[in-house]
């Protein structure tokens, strides 16, 4: 089977993570359930090439939010790619360390470095009983926090290219600030 690749954006550099070809699917489509019954369904983008860590992130993006555009979607993950490899329990410089234990620097999915970030991840965590350590309560916390909210409407349009993207992304991930101890 040939794979069709995505170029994702980072901050760094590109990263490459597989998408199932053809072409981008319209943003609905029409499926026939029963004899003249026509439903509505919004198309997603699967990864079966992707660690289950980058599946989970990528549904999870589809589920909780109206993106359905491959390349933000690509601009998206790749940046979470450059900033931890989608390890969660990751603290600036590689330290796999708990979420209390990172003491500077950027912890997790997108390296959340602003004293109010960090501490953002774990208030919520603390509210929403989930674990700021875990891929699951920081993609929650990622897809709530104000920050991602204010910025997801320019995800959400379609139809952009990977560089326009970044913009948007640039402000996401907050490139270039440094947690003060």
């Amino acid at each position: 089977m040939i794979s069709q690749f995505v170029v994702l954006a980072s901050i760094a550099g590109a990263a490459a993570l597989p998408f199932i070809a053809p072409p981008p699917p319209p943003f609905k489509d029409v499926v026939t359930v029963e004899a003249n019954t026509e439903v509505e369904v919004a198309a997603t983008w699967k990864c079966p090439d992707c660690t289950k860590e980058e599946q989970y992130v990528l549904k999870q993006l589809q589920e909780s939010t109206k993106i359905y555009d491959r390349n933000a979607l690509a601009t998206l993950m790749g940046n979470i790619k450059q900033e931890s490899k989608f390890i969660p329990d990751i603290c600036e410089g590689g330290a796999r360390v708990s979420y209390t234990e990172c003491k500077v620097g950027g912890y997790g999915l997108i390296q959340w470095t602003s004293i109010g970030r960090y501490k953002g991840l774990g208030n919520f965590c603390a509210k929403f009983q989930c674990d700021p350590s875990s891929l699951e309560g920081q993609t929650r916390w990622m897809i709530n926090e104000p920050i991602f909210q204010r910025v997801l409407p320019r995800f959400e349009g379609g139809g952009q290219t990977v560089t326009h993207y970044m913009i948007p992304a640039y402000y996401w991930v907050g490139v270039g600030y440094q947690r003060q101890p």
